[in-house]
This record gives structure tokens, sequence and C-alpha cells, in this order.
């Protein structure tokens, strides 16, 4: 899981970098009537960084490239004269200078040319103040623009630094020390406001500058940025808390050098103050850095919970601002660990209820967070089973629709987690998990994965008093309750326990009222819960798949196939003769015995002529009663199934029904299952109806196609009555079904009804299926249950 953490802590710092691209820039709006003002007529200096200078934009739009790549280079011009004069024209043309700058920089398409102007040099050697030469004592303390140039020059760097191809230029050319001096800038009560201003804009460069930059993290704290970022978070200017704490969450990211000294300079009690403001901006910043501080850090997640931060992440999932409460799902997910002992705590605590409310969120990263925290606490048993008492489990199987793989994962292993509480396995079930979980499209195999783990694991704990419970609600419970259950158990029940539920317990008259449904959904699921009921059924079967040649009593071998010695009858088949011998043949078959030793003509007959069977068929089944083998192939299956089931040879009917077994298919299924009644094969019944579970959606699909396929095919159109009439002389139940006239599909009729007639049979053949594999114990065919397409 931690590979899983660290895929959902990478995105931490990406919407972080927009956010500050976009304060930036509304800072920057205040520069746009200076930029318009410079690129045309020379115009008033613009001090208010709040004001709205939008409409100089189109201005600059205007300009061509080799204008624009002039007016940077007459600012660069203005900034390298003005770079160490104190005179008042000189500060305000540089002001103006990294205004114009600043604005053309919002335009990521201007930055590189801002870049190769030599914008980045001039803007470095204006984060400082001009050194004090000669000059009078009261010229030092006027300072014209104290401050205003090296707050829009850091500005501006951090403008450029947005693009990730300038930020390391921008730290060559010296940029990290004069920043790192403006954090450490001292205040005084003549101008704290500027002095707040110019560290925010300091601190803001510095984060952009870092971004996604591991050298650049380490060269920041390398120059000493870390403790007045720190000491920064306790500031009384709101903007200038959130700008520190926004560095050192950039900082902090994937950098443990960083991180350890982040905590060595006493930043914890800070930030946990921090979480409980009201201000969202200020506790999502502070979550932010708690959250990279842990991430990957067992000890300092240690230290964290020491520090007390457990109950003011839990208060952050009610947070105003979603971006809080997505962190902190996340911090919980990360503090919940396998190697944490705090998840109970954090249910203790009041976590579980507004996880389960972000699970219903429209914005998807709060989904994911909540669901990969959910995850984490769901590996405790007594937080399973709060998950599920809270109501979490709806929205998780909600979210396995998702078409968001990291959100359908997180979703998948938190019910994972819940599935292996025995309490809450009913549960599980009565909102129909099971089905949710075989229907899913996952998009990721780790998903897929983690589902078929969970059904695992629900089929490991579907005994002792889970299955009772599961038995009571198949009972008393409401008719979705008990169609859930039955589908449920159909798929994980153990073969030993397919009795006691589906018999005992009439969960087969479930599964087939969702079988004759009217909902192609509930015939779907009736259908494959019967097929894996039927195959579990199966493995109880007596009868192999494919069945191995019963040793005969008499044993004559391969030279007396069609051999004159010894031979006392002959057998005349299309005019030829086949030698055989009485000892063999009565050893092989009742129908021989009864042929030689009963009151039959052929008793004494030397010569008997077998009439309506080709010698090939014959000569084959001979074979076979001489040596207990033979080679069938699929172009004379079935003739030689039709002699061997006259000449009761059941080991031979057993073989010929295997063979034709495997080329059952969607065109001839139909036809197989007639011969399999003509001829009584059992085996080969049974193939056809389990062939018919399994592709039972397709088959009804490709029956009513095309209503007009009746009046083209009358044989085709008459298939369901005739499916059901050759029936009646076996089972009397289906006399009753419907009336006469409702049977047939005419060429007016819905194309149900075929599917209807279909599907009467079908039921009543898994019922017959059923009776036979548990050893003819008693069933009583509801015949209500198949009686409710009377009304079509």
């Amino acid at each position: 899981m931690e590979a899983e953490q660290q895929k959902q802590q990478r995105p931490r710092q990406r919407p972080r970098r927009k956010g500050q691209k976009r304060k930036l820039e509304d800072e920057a709006s205040a520069a746009t009537a200076a930029a318009a003002s410079s690129l045309g007529s020379a115009g008033a200096d613009d001090d208010n960084e709040e004001e709205d200078g939008s409409a100089g934009t189109p201005e600059i739009c205007r300009h061509s490239h080799a204008a624009l790549a002039r007016e940077v280079r007459a600012q660069v011009d203005v900034l390298i004269r003005c770079a160490s004069s104190w005179r008042h024209a000189d500060r305000a043309a540089a002001k103006r200078a990294t205004h114009v700058l600043a604005e053309l920089a919002k335009n990521e398409e201007v930055v590189n040319m801002i870049v190769e102007g030599g914008a980045v040099a001039a803007l470095v050697c204006h984060l400082e103040e001009p050194a004090v030469a000669a000059q009078t004592q009261e010229e030092q303390q006027l300072r014209p623009f104290e401050l205003e140039v090296e707050k829009g020059a850091a500005f501006t760097l951090g403008l450029l630094a947005v693009k990730p191809e300038h930020q390391q230029f921008i730290v060559d050319a010296g940029a990290l020390p004069p920043l790192v001096k403006l954090l450490k800038r001292q205040r005084s009560t003549t101008n704290s406001r500027m002095v707040n201003s110019v560290i925010k804009r300091a601190a803001d460069a510095i984060t952009n500058l870092a971004h996604e930059n591991s050298n650049i993290k380490t060269r920041v704290r390398m120059e000493g940025g870390i403790p007045p970022l720190v000491e920064l978070l306790e500031s009384q200017d709101l903007k200038v808390q959130r700008a520190a704490a926004g560095a050192l969450r950039t900082l902090a990211f994937k950098n443990d050098e960083n991180k350890t000294q982040i905590v060595q300079c006493n930043a914890l009690p800070t930030l946990i103050l921090m979480l409980r403001s009201e201000d969202a901006a200020i506790h999502y910043e502070a979550v932010g850095v708690i959250g990279n501080l842990v991430h990957s850090s067992p000890n300092i997640k240690k230290e964290v919970l020491n520090a007390g931060a457990l109950q003011p992440v839990i208060g952050l999932l009610s947070s105003c601002c979603t971006e809080s409460q997505r962190e902190a799902a996340l911090l919980l997910g990360q503090f919940a660990s396998a190697d944490s002992d705090c998840k109970v705590h954090i249910v203790q605590r009041g976590a579980v209820r507004p996880l389960i409310e972000m699970l219903q969120s429209a914005d998807v990263q709060l989904r994911e967070m909540s669901a990969f925290a959910l995850g984490r606490l769901a590996q405790d048993t007594h937080n399973q089973a709060g998950i599920a008492y809270n109501g979490g489990l709806v929205p998780l199987f909600k979210l396995l629709d998702s078409k968001n793989g990291s959100l359908q994962h997180n979703a998948a292993f938190a019910l994972y987690g819940v599935a292996d509480n025995e309490d809450y396995v009913s549960d599980f079930i009565k909102v129909g998990g099971v089905q949710k979980l075989q229907d899913g499209e996952f998009i990721v195999q780790a998903t897929k994965d983690c589902v078929a783990k969970t059904l695992k694991r629900l089929e490991e704990k579907i005994n002792g008093r889970v299955l009772k419970h599961l038995l009571y609600l198949m009972r008393v419970g409401e008719q979705s309750v008990q169609r859930r259950v039955a589908l449920a158990l159909a798929h994980l029940c153990a073969p030993e326990d397919q009795r006691a539920i589906f018999i005992d317990n009439n969960g087969l008259d479930l599964l087939l009222d969702l079988l004759i449904s009217m909902s192609p959904k509930h015939q779907q699921d009736g259908s494959a819960a019967l097929y894996k009921l039927a195959n579990k059924a199966a493995a109880l079967s007596p009868m192999d798949a494919a069945p191995p040649s019963p040793t005969p009593q008499v044993y004559l071998g391969e030279q007396y196939v069609n051999s004159s010695t010894l031979s006392d009858v002959t057998f005349l088949v299309e005019g030829k003769r086949f030698y055989a011998h009485r000892i063999a043949l009565l050893a092989s078959s009742d129908a021989f015995r009864a042929m030689f030793d009963g009151g039959y003509r052929e008793k004494d007959a030397r010569d008997i002529e077998i009439p309506n069977i080709r010698w090939e068929v014959f000569e084959l089944m001979m074979r076979f009663i001489y040596t207990g083998s033979v080679q069938i192939n699929s172009e004379i299956s079935q003739d030689l199934l039709r002699a061997a089931d006259q000449y009761l040879l059941e080991g031979l009917k057993r073989l010929c029904e295997y063979t034709i077994a495997k080329d059952v298919n969607l065109d001839n299924v139909s036809d197989m299952y007639d011969l399999s009644e003509a001829f009584h094969a059992v085996s080969l019944r049974h193939t056809c109806i389990l062939y018919i579970l399994e592709h039972f959606n397709k088959i009804c699909t490709r029956a009513g196609a095309d209503p007009a396929c009746y009046s083209r095919d009358p044989q085709f159109s008459n298939q369901g009555t005739e499916f059901i009439k050759k029936s009646k002389s076996k089972r009397q139940e289906l006399a009753d079904l419907m009336s006469p006239n409702s049977l047939a599909p005419t060429p007016s009729s819905d194309q149900s009804c075929w599917r209807s007639c279909t599907v009467k049979f079908l039921a009543l053949s898994v019922q017959w299926y059923l009776f036979w594999v548990h050893g003819g114990a008693v069933l009583e065919i509801n015949i209500s249950n198949v009686t409710k397409f009377s009304k079509i």
C-alpha cells in the first residue's frame, strides 16, 4: 500500500502550483495599467496591488512580437540603469519596469522572451535595496518606494519561475540569497504593511522556484531559508502565514532533509494550531505541510500524532473547503497505515461519518481520498463494523461504477476490508454487493485482483452463523433481499451446502423466479447463478466429464472382432455378415441377454438380421463390446448413440455423449437436447442445460432478435411448442403451465413468447437436473414459479 500512498501523494503539489500562479496573477493585475501606459504613453504609477488593471491587457496583445521584445529590452535597461540609485525618479522607473514585466509574464508565451531579454539578472539585482552611498541623513530617511521595487522584482521572478525550464536559471543568477534575506526583513510600526507584502512575495517566489525541483529545494535549505519560513508561520499577517506554509509545503515534498529541519525548527505546534484556523486558506496550507512531512516518514508521523494533530485533522473533514477535506482524508489514510496503532482512535474520534459523507461528494478527488482513508481504516475488525454500520457499503459500491481507475481501486480495497467482518457479510450481500463485484467493469488489474480476493473472502465466510443468517433472510426478507441472497449463495456456497440452501430452503425457487422474470437483467443473473450452481452440483455427480471405457465381464479382445473363429452367431447388417460370440454379447448388456436367453426367435437362430443400422455403426458397437474401447468421431457419434441406447450399452452411450457434447453450440443446442431426450442421454442433456445457462442471454437474443423470422421459418416459430410437447410424456407438470393457444408463437406474437417457452422448459430441466445429482431427493416443483408468463 505504500506504493498506493505515493500515488495518492503525487498530485499534491500540482494543484498548489496552479493556485500559486493564479494568486500571483491576481496580484499582478495592478501592473496592467502601468504596462499599458508604458507600451503606449507614459502613465501614472499604480501603487495599489488589489486594483483591477485588466483593461490594459488588450493593449499589450495588440503589439507584435518585435514590439514586445523591444519593450522587454527597454524595461530591462531601466532596471539596469536604476539598480544602484535612490533617486525618486529612478526608483519610480524601476517600480514601473517591474510592474510592466510582471504583466507581460502573465502570458506564458512571453515568459521566454522576458528571460531571453536579460530580465532575470536585472530583477535579481533589485531584490536588494541600493547600497546607501554619500547621502544626507534626510535622504536616507526618505528612501522613496522603499521595498516596493524589491517586492515587484520578487513577484516577477515568481511568475517567470512558473515555467520549470527557467527555475534553475533564476537560481543560478543568484536569486535565492536575497529572497531568503527578504524573509528575514525586520518590521517596524511605520512599514509593517510593506514588509509583510514583500515577505509574502519572496515566499511565493521560493515556492515556485522549488516546485518539483529537488536541487532547488536543497539549495533553499542550504541558504538558510527554512528557519525564517517556520518563524513566519506565527506572523500576525494571515497572507504571510499562508505564503510561508505554502513554501514549507513545497520544500517538504519528497525531501527528507528538509522535512527533518522543518520539524527540528519546531514547526509542528504552530502548524497544528493553524489546522484549527477558521480561515480555509490557512488550514488548507497547514494540512498540506503536515501531509508532506508525514509522507514516507514513519518517525515524523509519530511526532505529528504526539503533537496532537489527530483531532484537528479529523475536524477538517467537515471544513467548508473541499481541498482541505481532501488533504485531511489523505492524511488520515496515512495515519492509519499498517504500522500505525491509531486506526481505531481515528474512528473513535468521529472520522467515519464525515468520510462516508465525502464518498457522495460531487468532487472526484474528494471521493477518491475518502475511499482511500476508509480503505486503510477497514483493515481493523472494529472499524469494518463501524463503516458498515454507518452506511458506508452502498456509497462504496456506487464508486465501483466510476471511470476513474484510482477511485475504483480505493473503493474496492475498502470493501475488501469490510468483507472480512463476519457480522456484516449479510449486509454486504443484502445490498447486492456480490452482484456489484461480479458485474463491475474494472479498469486496472490491481482492482480486478482485489475484487477477486474479496469474493474469495466472502466465500470463506459462508458457513456457521453467517450461513444461518443468510438462510433466515432468504426465508423472511423482502423479495429483493431474498433474491440477492440466493444469487450470492449460488456463487459462494460450498457444494455440500447446496441441498440445504436450494432444496430445503427453496433457494432454487428464487433463482427460477429470476430466470422467468420479465427483466433481462434478472434473467441474466438467474441463469448465471443456476449455471454456477449446476457446475458445483456436477462436482458431486458420479459421472466423469470424460468417462473411461468400462471393463466388460468377458473380454475377448481385438482379434475376435468379426472373426469366424469360435463364432456361434452371425449378424446380417446391410447384407454383410458379422461373426460374433454369444458369451461376449451376453456379458455386455441386458438387451443381448434378453435376445439370447428370453423367448425371442433370435435365441436359437444362427443368423440374425439387424435392420435400421449402418454397417459402420454396428461394427463400432461390436468393437466396443469386444474391447471395451472405441474411437468415436463426430460424424458417427449420433448414430452410434442411437444404437447404444437401443442395445442398452451404457458405457458406449457415455462415450458417445461425451463426443457429441464437445460440439454443442448456439446453432444446435436445441437439436442436441432433443437427441438427449430421445435416447435417454442424461449426461448430454445436462451438458445442454449447462450450455443454455452459460449462454442464456445470447440464446434468448438470438431466438428473439427478429420477430419476422417466425413467419419466414415456420419450423423455427413452433420450436418452443415442440420443445414443451416432447417433454409432456415425462413431465406432467408442464400440462397445466399455459393454455394450448398460448404455447406457439405466431407471426404476430411478441418476441418474449418464444423466450418464455424456452425459459419455462429450462426451469423445469434445471430442477430435474439437481434432482438427479442429489440422488433422487424429493423436489416439489413449484408450478407457480413458471406460470407467471401465462398472462403474456
